[in-house]
This record gives structure tokens, C-alpha cells and sequence, in this order.
């Protein structure tokens, strides 16, 4: 089977593994996806879903009964394992419904891609993502082998650290944001499962619900970690408007609220994201996205 992986993904793949290992895994691509076909009942392929994602390859294909559906392939660093794990245990509730799997391959309901949460006005689409993301805050499944918040997080202090030694202006904020996660991760409220990569661009329209969320880094831990990740949506458009730090602070106080959250845990953790994701940023190099998550996180 010939076809050009998206340059997104391609990019995406050298900045998460090495451009080596993306492109082993990538020259391997055609061989997996057929025996990710085989394995997941040999649905028809119909095309690439471009631009796709950053993680993994996604194939709009039909199912031997007629029915539409998304073939996920992805590496093993992406955990596929662990997604499926999580979309089996909501079962469709409030998540894309898993259909088959293979090895590092899943079979999904489709949905429609190019209609996001990002469409909707900010006040409509902050509404329905809360209403989505409730959906998947529930008892993970016995035995699983989700990793916990104080685990994922403890893995990015040291590049945090390194960032900031190599640009000693940014200490104080990633001082405050390490002193923060560990105040958080001292006493953690509850342990439910968290999807643990929640936006609005992670939100598609679908046939079976109106709304449905896909992408998950499952882990387990309290809700305030994953509705932090939602508090800094639309950033480049909060960074604009000249009352950006009264209306982050206040998307904070909102969101806490309207899902009986936290209030400080909440803000706690958008801090701590917000300069995570600002610092990974700039060492990959995308220099303008990581500046403005770090901006946000100077308003809170």
C-alpha cells in the first residue's frame, strides 16, 4: 500500500522519538498497516485523514458491514495499549467507541474530524468540552496499568530544570511551577481515570452523540489535572485580547465551578502545564507556541 504519511505527523514523530526511530518506524509503516488491516477484520481504505494527528497515522476506512470507521496506527511510544485500555473501559461513554484492535493498531467509530469543539464560539465550546469531559471521569478498571499524575509529571521536572538553565529568565516561573506540582501531588483528592490530554480540538461531532472526545494519554489522578489542559485553549486568542489575564483567571474560576472542582488545585495545575508544555515548546524549538503557554502562566 503507497501513501504519503502527513508532514505533520512526520515532524511530530522526529521531535517525540529521534529522527532515526521516526523513520525506521515510518519505512515500517506500509507493512503495519496492512497487518493492522488483518487484524482488525480488513476494512477497505478509503484515504489518509490529513493534516491527522501528531501521535500516529489515522486511515478513513469502511468495515466489511458498510459502516464507516478510523484506523489508528501508532508506535509503541504512544501507548496504544493504554488508549485502548481507556476507550474500552467508557465504552463509548463520552468517547469514540472502540470497534477491533490489533498490535498498535484501533479500529474506531468514525467521526467527523474537520469539526471540533474549536468550531463552536468560546462560550458554547467551553460548555460542551465540560460536559464531555465529566463523562470520563470515572473508577479506572481493576488491575489496569495507567500510569498515575505524580508519575507523568515527575518525568518532566528535570527537562523543566534543564530549560531553565539554559535560560536563566525563566527560573522563577519554573520554580513556581515544580513548587506547586509538589504541594499538588503531596495529597491527590481522588484517583479516577483522566483522559490527560483534554481540548477542544480533542472533541469531534458525531453521528451517535453530538460531541465525543479521541486522543486520550490515560492516567489516573485527580480532575483538576486534566481540565487544566482546557484552561489555556485558544491561548494565541487570550494572549491577544487586551483582558487576557482577568478572563484566564477567570475561565479558571468558571471551569472549577461548573464541574465542582478545586479552585486553587485547578489553578495550580494550569500553572504547572502551562509552563510543562511552554519549556518542551521551546527545546523542540517552536519557539512562538511555547512563548505564549509561558505568558499565560505569568498571569496566574
Amino acid at each position: 500500500m503507497g501513501f504519503e504519511p502527513p508532514q505533520r505527523l512526520v515532524r511530530a514523530l522526529g521531535e517525540s522519538y529521534g529522527d532515526a526511530a521516526a523513520a525506521d518506524w515510518l519505512a515500517r509503516l506500509p507493512a503495519l498497516t496492512e497487518e493492522a488491516l488483518s487484524a482488525t477484520g480488513g476494512p477497505a481504505v478509503e484515504r489518509v485523514a490529513a493534516p491527522g494527528g501528531r501521535s500516529s497515522l489515522v486511515l478513513l476506512v469502511t468495515c466489511s458491514d458498510g459502516s464507516p470507521a478510523a484506523l489508528k496506527i501508532a508506535p509503541p511510544g504512544a501507548a496504544p495499549e493504554l488508549e485502548r485500555a481507556a476507550l474500552a473501559h467508557w465504552n463509548g461513554w463520552g468517547a469514540v467507541q472502540l470497534v477491533a484492535a490489533g498490535p498498535g493498531a484501533l479500529l474506531l467509530e468514525r467521526l467527523h474530524p474537520e469539526v471540533s469543539l474549536r468550531s463552536l464560539p468560546e462560550a458554547k465550546a467551553l460548555l460542551e468540552a465540560a460536559g464531555t469531559v465529566r463523562r470520563l471521569w470515572v473508577e479506572p478498571p481493576a488491575g489496569h496499568g495507567f500510569e498515575t499524575v505524580a508519575e507523568r509529571t515527575g518525568r518532566r521536572i528535570e527537562p523543566m530544570r534543564a530549560c531553565a538553565a539554559a535560560d536563566p529568565g525563566l527560573e522563577p516561573l519554573v520554580a513556581a511551577a515544580l513548587a506547586a506540582r509538589e504541594e499538588l501531588v503531596a495529597h491527590s483528592p481522588e484517583l479516577l481515570l483522566l483522559h490527560g490530554n483534554f481540548r477542544q480540538s480533542k472533541v469531534l461531532a458525531g453521528e451517535r452523540v453530538p460531541w465525543l472526545t479521541v486522543g486520550p494519554e490515560p492516567l489516573v489522578g485527580e480532575r483538576a489535572y486534566d481540565l487544566a489542559r482546557l484552561v489555556r485553549d485558544r491561548v494565541e486568542d487570550l494572549i491577544a485580547s487586551p483582558g487576557g489575564p482577568v478572563t484566564a483567571r477567570r475561565r479558571i474560576k468558571k471551569l472549577a465551578d461548573s464541574l465542582d472542582v478545586d479552585r486553587e488545585r485547578l489553578h495550580g495545575w494550569t500553572l504547572f502545564r502551562a509552563v510543562e508544555s511552554g519549556t518542551r515548546a521551546l527545546t523542540a524549538g517552536r519557539r512562538q507556541e511555547g512563548e505564549l503557554s509561558l505568558e499565560l502562566a505569568s498571569w496566574l
